[in-house]
């Protein structure tokens, strides 16, 4: 399990417990942030599970490419919004290759 997966989890529930006491008190404020640190708890934790499933097809790259891998996934692990922000570069430039197609 990673590192991301528990702070996830423990922000998932951080963020129930403040929607929870939002909607007992009737702050709607807290409410709100009761309900994003939810969400942002369980992106950490969907973030943290796709790490763990690449750690296994680490193990069955070829010898000579896992050092490269490993590195490329330490480097998630450290920077995940770079890293979130990367991926999703490179699928909007290969979308708007794709449409270029038509």
């Amino acid at each position: 399990m990673t590192d991301q997966r528990i702070e996830g989890a423990a922000t998932e529930i951080k963020g129930k417990a403040q929607s929870g006491l939002g909607r007992l008190t009737g702050d709607s404020k807290l409410q709100i942030d009761g309900a994003l640190n939810e969400a942002k708890g369980k992106a950490l934790d969907a973030y943290g599970r796709v790490i763990d499933g690449l750690d296994g097809l680490v193990e069955k790259a070829p010898t000579q490419y896992q050092d490269k891998a490993r590195q490329g996934l330490d480097f998630a692990r450290r920077k995940p919004l770079l890293t979130t922000g990367i991926v999703a570069g490179v699928l909007v430039l290969l979308g708007s290759l794709g449409g270029r197609r038509r």
